[in-house]
């Protein structure tokens, strides 16, 4: 029959013929009994027969999932919103000034801008593959508190698709309590193009989470980290993280300097240490 069913394949190609509805609908029918019938005579079904069934059940999976909700919606959008100001951000190269270089040769640079105010670039290269760091980072983001003594705890409050969450974060207090602790809301988003993954975040509101006794709430966004393969080192990654915060409270801003490009080096330590256990 395979022969018949590739002829008529190939008649509906044409589209004087393709218009003809009962051709179409015949053509359909003939592949499914094709499908079928391949499927029944061989110990398993080969391969293409397998990905045209998986991506039809993918397909139906898909229609069949609830639609979000207009809030959700919203979470989404703010998500995007930070992923897509953060890149700009990012790719803009003029102006970065150097605030710190490790002897390692962790790198961070600052900028300020007229609408965000001062932002911080963290330049790293870890020695872990970017599948490792991705997941440390994001399947295992409720894990950091574990490793980074700044962080005291991630917790994700809702998880919208597979993209989006919300998160509560509580950060620990400076050595001495020069800035107290603080507590940020936020709206994540992770996006993998080829090579290249993303991770973008900012402050969101969310009503199931209200101010917390003994915290100040404080805001943060746009924000990402880019992780890229090292060109020439496939095992490393180049790690680029754009830090935006408004810790709030009544501080220098030579101490907010201070903090947030010290918060980076120690992350970026932290880090290694816990990827090489």
């Amino acid at each position: 029959m395979l022969p018949a069913t590739s002829k008529l394949c190939a008649a509906i190609s044409y589209r004087h013929l393709r218009n003809m509805t009962g051709l179409r609908r015949q053509a359909a029918v003939a592949i499914s009994q094709e499908l079928s019938r391949l499927a029944s005579h061989s110990p398993g079904p080969s391969t293409w027969i397998h990905q045209v069934r998986r991506r039809s059940s993918l397909l139906s999976s898909r229609l069949e999932e609830k639609p979000f909700s207009e809030m959700q919606m919203s979470y989404i959008k703010q998500g995007e919103e930070a992923l897509q100001k953060s890149l700009r951000i990012l790719e803009d190269q003029d102006d970065w000034k150097t605030e710190t270089v490790a002897g390692n040769g962790d790198k961070v640079l600052s900028k300020v801008l007229p609408d965000v105010g001062k932002v911080f670039r963290l330049e790293v290269v870890v020695d872990q593959p970017l599948d490792t760091v991705y997941g440390e980072l994001v399947d295992n983001m409720e894990q950091m508190g574990d490793w980074n003594p700044n962080v005291k705890e991630v917790r994700i409050l809702e998880k919208i698709g597979k993209d989006t969450v919300i998160t509560h974060e509580k950060a620990a207090a400076t050595p001495g309590n020069i800035v107290g602790p603080r507590d940020f809301v936020s709206v994540r988003c992770s996006r993998r193009r080829g090579s290249t993954c993303v991770l973008a975040g900012m402050s969101t509101t969310y009503g199931a989470m209200p101010e917390q006794e003994g915290f100040i709430r404080a805001e943060n966004g746009p924000t990402c980290m880019v992780l890229r393969p090292l060109p020439g080192s496939p095992s490393r990654t180049r790690l680029t993280w754009l830090l935006s915060i408004d810790l709030k409270g009544w501080l220098p801003k030579t101490i907010i300097n201070q903090v947030l490009s010290q918060t980076q080096v120690d992350f970026a330590k932290h880090l290694r240490q816990r990827l090489a256990r």
